[in-house]
């Protein structure tokens, strides 16, 4: 298989899944969301395998949102 060189992989906790989307890297990068998985450990390494395949860098990035940050309403 084909391997670009980065992606940048955004991870957002909804509602007990993790909604995932992917950017490749540079300015005409292309940028898409790749759906939800679960939020076990299974469900990630199988993501991460497949991303790998395609990728040989891969950064991720986490974003909570307010709650996931201890924020207080």
């Amino acid at each position: 298989m084909d391997h670009h060189s980065e992606a940048f992989v955004g991870n957002r906790y909804v509602r007990l899944r993790n909604a995932v989307a992917v950017a490749e890297e540079g300015r005409g990068g292309d940028v898409r969301y790749v759906g939800e998985i679960d939020t076990t450990e299974a469900a990630t390494r199988k993501l991460v395998a497949k991303l790998a395949s395609k990728y040989r860098q891969l950064t991720f990035c986490y974003e909570a949102g307010r709650r996931g940050t201890g924020s207080i309403d």
